[in-house]
């Protein structure tokens, strides 16, 4: 098989893998090498079938001796199979850089004949690029769970960033659609990244000429709607990933139906926006202080597709307001619908030379109506409203089950 057949086989069979972060690693260019490496990332473009291609993002080979239920790529499917050779791989790495097609490489793989022999394959490909050729471009290699944790430590030498995909929120799930996958395997390989990388961040603090290790950390990849696993079951899992591991980043990927598929599968995709509300309530526990638990309830454990997250939570614990704009913590004022990290950081710098008013807002161009029935300012407090309930009705378009969270303030659904 030629190498644009196998480069059409395995670039296709990778865009099931979201995982393909490209930002947190800073490279220079050295003399005489190919290419650096941002700390801000790639700037993306996209194929007409969606397909990122910044990164050239493929698959060494989509031979997998695994045979899981959700994978196109499993054992028992009658797919058109390739395998690159990782000298192949390197070449079109280097023509792809050198024509400007790309600026780094994202490299996953099935499994062959053994884990440790998928992952020194991937390794062959960075050293090979980082050794030979002196490739400072950005590089993404997939961490084969159950891998020998010494090729794991060579890996993360090479390679900007590691992930091994947990696929699944428990074992449960892995046992019905995956079996040959084991959690406590993926996780061990989790545990060992964040070992190598904390002993290599301790090294450098002593000799600065130490050898970093995976500077852009590691990341993973949550199906979603492949099994009945609920929203509030996957944020409990990303959430100890994120704890126990450092991890950068969890991806969700909504599960996409293929022809052929096991009877175990659903046969319709979950809602896109369900995958949408994932990703802010991850954002909402990463960076704004929230618990996963607290995004979810026991009687609606999955996120509330019309509203965001955040506003979820408020239109619960409407005890919680008003904030006071210009006396509440930093926390506080994180968890008001509409106010963002950034403009939460210049209302507290501003209000330590004058108290905050509703004008002040929206110079900050924060959304003023949207936020009114949760925060007091220096010239406004909700409290002192009472907005009749047809008015809501009519002028905000909430939900009509959402209405009776309500006492006496409008409401109105924002940002987070």
């Amino acid at each position: 098989m030629d190498l644009s057949s196998k480069l059409r086989i395995l670039s296709d069979a990778a865009k099931y893998d979201v995982s393909c972060a490209s930002s947190g690693s800073r490279r220079a260019a050295t003399p005489g090498g190919l290419g650096n490496t941002a700390s801000c990332g790639i700037c993306h473009s996209y194929t007409p079938d969606g397909r990122c291609i910044s990164l050239l993002k493929i698959l060494l080979t989509n031979y997998c001796v695994y045979d899981c239920v959700f994978c196109v790529n499993r054992a028992s499917s009658d797919i058109e199979r390739a395998r690159f050779s990782p000298e192949e791989v390197v070449k079109l790495t280097l023509d792809f850089y050198r024509r400007n097609y790309i600026e780094g490489l994202f490299l996953s793989s099935g499994i062959i004949q053994s884990p440790d022999y998928t992952m020194e394959q991937l390794i062959a490909v960075a050293r090979t690029l980082r050794t030979e050729h002196r490739f400072g471009g950005y590089i993404h290699l997939k961490a084969i769970a159950g891998c020998s944790p010494a090729l794991l430590r060579v890996a993360g030498l090479w390679a900007d960033r590691l992930s091994a995909n947990i696929e699944l929120p428990n074992q449960g799930d892995l046992d019905r659609l995956a079996p040959e996958k084991k959690l406590v395997h993926i996780e061990g390989t989790m545990s060992e990244i964040r070992t190598a990388a904390d002993e290599a961040k301790a090294e450098r603090k002593q000799s600065r000429k130490a050898a970093r290790y995976a500077p852009a950390g590691q990341s993973t990849q949550l199906v979603v709607g492949a099994t009945p696993s609920t929203d509030a079951q996957i944020l409990l899992t990303s959430s100890r990933l994120y704890s126990n591991y450092e991890l950068k980043r969890v991806y969700y990927s909504a599960f996409s139906p293929f022809p052929r598929a096991d009877a175990r599968l659903p046969l319709q995709a979950p809602p896109l926006v369900r995958e949408h509300r994932l990703y802010q309530a991850d954002w909402l526990m990463r960076f704004y202080g929230f618990r996963a638990d607290e995004l979810t309830t026991p009687d609606a454990p999955n996120l509330d597709a019309e509203l965001d997250p955040k506003m979820h939570w408020a239109l619960r614990h409407r005890e919680f307001f008003p904030v006071d704009v210009n006396h509440g913590s930093r926390e506080a004022l994180l968890r008001v619908p509409g106010l963002g990290y950034r403009t939460v950081s210049r209302i507290l710098g501003i209000r330590r030379y004058h108290r905050l008013t509703l004008d002040d807002l929206r110079r900050l161009r924060v959304p003023v109506r949207r936020l009114k029935p949760f925060l007091i300012t220096a010239d406004f407090n909700p409290d002192a409203l009472k907005v009749d309930r047809q008015d809501l009705t009519t002028s905000v378009a909430l939900p009509a089950q959402q209405l009776t969270l309500f006492d006496s303030a409008a409401a109105f659904t924002g940002e987070l």
